[in-house]
């Protein structure tokens, strides 16, 4: 409506009440006073008249021009830069280093640049020397794998796994709204209350979990006597009724595993199938991103046996064999074949991480 000045403004509107407020005879007297390209229509003259009412006013108050100072080209090419030599750095820390509010820093980021924040990704160290130990180890499951499709359905994958009971604080997440600070202090235990798992995975299912604890229920440090007491009197009980002549036993590198005594209480059951460090095939160290315990089985456990906040250890142990006997065999498969990609990946890497697995989307 800004488009008639405060002379013309007036006349419409005087216009109009000797017009008997009539829009229409309103437009048709103005064509007498008004040049014909500025004659306005009568919807225009309604919309007037009634800003008027509403407003007082008979011009628009003048609208000034936004400008966007701080979105300004300079500014952009500031944080461009400022993310090209720290691309790390937080959004508050980066807005206080360029003098620019956060909330303008983030459309810049967003609007301006097209960026988006990406998690990193927490990853198991590798030593140089593990590198080529892995690509070692790929080789070798890659070959028996072009050797007989179905190898991957021919390996036991064992693992122990710590539970703590209660989980974590996260005080970002622990906020209380009131006028005064309540002081509210969340008190934890220094060594949490945990139970000790192990587990073995493979294509005809999972065997246990069997808790390592001491005749009163407590949890014990799993040392050499009582992992191979485990696996007489509760693994090989498990399998004594399988086929096991072409089928072989993974453990990682732990001392108890290790142990002359340990290997030599497997040699009967598995023959010179044993990957292990002292075993027929050595397994790499730090690589929990090759077995399906650590890559999978933990994980999925852990999401759905504190999601019911068990209170006990009792409570926990339960929650964990139920959410290990709810893995079904379709996933276990799922499981085997991702196995068998992740092979494929670490022999291209070198023995490296395996970016494709991590970053797959």
């Amino acid at each position: 409506m800004g488009r008639y000045s405060l002379e013309e403004s007036w006349e419409i509107l005087k216009t109009y009440f000797q017009s008997g407020e009539s829009s229409t005879q309103t437009v048709r007297n103005l064509k007498k006073k008004f040049a014909k390209k500025n004659i306005p229509k009568p919807q225009f003259v309604d919309q007037f008249v009634k800003r008027v009412r509403e407003t007082g006013m008979l011009v628009d108050k003048p609208t000034r021009m936004r400008t966007r100072p701080v979105r300004s080209t300079e500014n952009i090419a500031a944080v461009a830069e400022s993310v090209r030599e720290q691309p790390s750095t937080s959004t508050r820390h980066r807005s206080q280093q360029l003098d620019i509010s956060r909330t303008s820093l983030i459309r810049i980021l967003h609007e301006d640049l097209a960026m988006k924040p990406y998690k990193v990704q927490l990853m198991q160290q590798l030593k140089p020397i593990d590198h080529p130990k892995r690509l070692q180890f790929a080789n070798w499951a890659v070959d028996r794998l072009a050797e007989d499709g179905e190898f991957y359905r021919k390996i036991i994958f064992s693992d122990e796994a710590h539970f703590h009971l209660g989980g974590y604080v996260n005080k970002h997440n622990c906020q209380i709204w009131g006028t005064e600070n309540p002081h509210v202090i969340v008190e934890k235990p220094m060594h949490p209350s945990r139970v000790t798992v192990w587990c073995a995975f493979w294509s005809n299912g999972i065997i246990g979990p069997f808790f390592f604890e001491n005749e009163d229920g407590d949890t014990v440090t799993v040392n050499g006597e009582r992992y191979r007491a485990m696996l007489t009197d509760c693994f090989f009980e498990e399998i004594k009724a399988e086929d096991l002549d072409d089928i072989w036993f993974q453990q990682d590198g732990a001392t108890c595993h290790t142990a002359n005594a340990t290997i030599d209480l497997l040699r009967p059951i598995f023959g010179n199938r044993i990957i292990s460090r002292n075993g027929d095939v050595t397994w790499p160290p730090r690589s929990c991103d090759l077995t399906p315990l650590d890559y999978y089985v933990w994980g999925a456990v852990k999401d759905k046996c504190y999601a019911n906040n068990p209170e006990t250890i009792q409570d926990l142990k339960d929650e964990i064999q139920t959410a290990i006997a709810d893995i079904r065999p379709e996933t276990i498969e799922n499981v085997l074949k991702n196995w068998v990609h992740r092979m494929g990946y670490c022999q291209v890497n070198r023995g490296g991480h395996l970016i494709e697995i991590v970053f797959h989307k």
